[in-house]
């Protein structure tokens, strides 16, 4: 597996009118993985204008995991396009973390607030959103279908922690259920993610399995995750909002 620098490095040896054959000598890459890069929907070759891609993998796994809850992207009438992610105004932390992390995906596009009733819009122009985010379109999130691109995978993959965060922080919670067991009141945490898309949600949970945290369905638009070592495991890597 070669990192998203590499492929850079490669894609862009190309659009200078290097031959397949001398960019695969030079890299010791093979030409099949070079020409399948070449043909994939990539933020790389998306478009005539070669997309420089996330500055940071690590980032952007937490920001795509921010966008695919509460973000959108709009077109600006000169050309280009908003990313905007709407944070409730109860979490001033999150705002500052969404800020943070626009800046380190694209370190070259500034974010602004824009407030709105019960929540903040973090707003950044760019002219690569749309091919850093290939899951925007036109109507609502759940009702079309939402896949990642490999190259998306491969960063979920790589960081699956800062995805699962992003979704958290996004469209989830941590909080203290309680029951009574024996005539005593027993309190204890649980996660919740609220989505009403299926795709989305099934990113969320192929990626909890694959870092060993035990999930279920609490009912068509809800995931619980109330296990105590699964819990703990959230507590490490994700935690509440702030």
């Amino acid at each position: 597996m070669y990192d998203l620098a590499t492929r850079r490095h490669v894609l862009t040896l190309l659009g200078d009118g290097r031959s397949l054959n001398s960019v695969s000598k030079e890299t010791g890459i093979s030409r099949a993985a070079i020409r399948a890069w070449q043909t994939r929907t990539s933020p790389l070759t998306r478009d005539s204008t070669l997309c420089p891609g996330p500055a940071d993998a690590t980032t952007y796994a937490y920001l795509l995991g921010l966008y695919l809850g509460d973000g959108c992207i709009s077109a600006h009438p000169r050309g280009g396009h908003y990313l905007r992610i709407a944070c409730a105004d109860a979490w001033p932390g999150l705002i500052d973390l969404c800020r943070a992390a626009i800046a380190g995906v694209r370190p070259d596009s500034k974010s602004a607030l824009v407030q709105k009733q019960g929540c903040v819009e973090v707003k950044s122009y760019g002219r690569h959103w749309t091919c850093l985010f290939p899951q925007h379109g036109p109507g609502k999130k759940h009702e079309r279908r939402i896949a990642l691109e490999p190259w998306q995978q491969e960063i979920v993959d790589a960081h699956p922690w800062e995805f699962i965060r992003g979704l958290i922080h996004s469209d989830g919670c941590r909080t203290t259920n309680w029951t009574v067991r024996h005539g005593k009141r027993y309190e204890y945490p649980r996660y919740f993610f609220t989505n009403k898309s299926d795709d989305i949600t099934d990113l969320l949970t192929r990626t909890l399995d694959r870092v060993g945290v035990q999930w279920k369905r609490a009912n068509t638009c809800n995931v619980s995750i109330a296990r105590k070592a699964s819990v703990a495991l959230m507590d490490a890597h994700v935690g509440p909002k702030y």
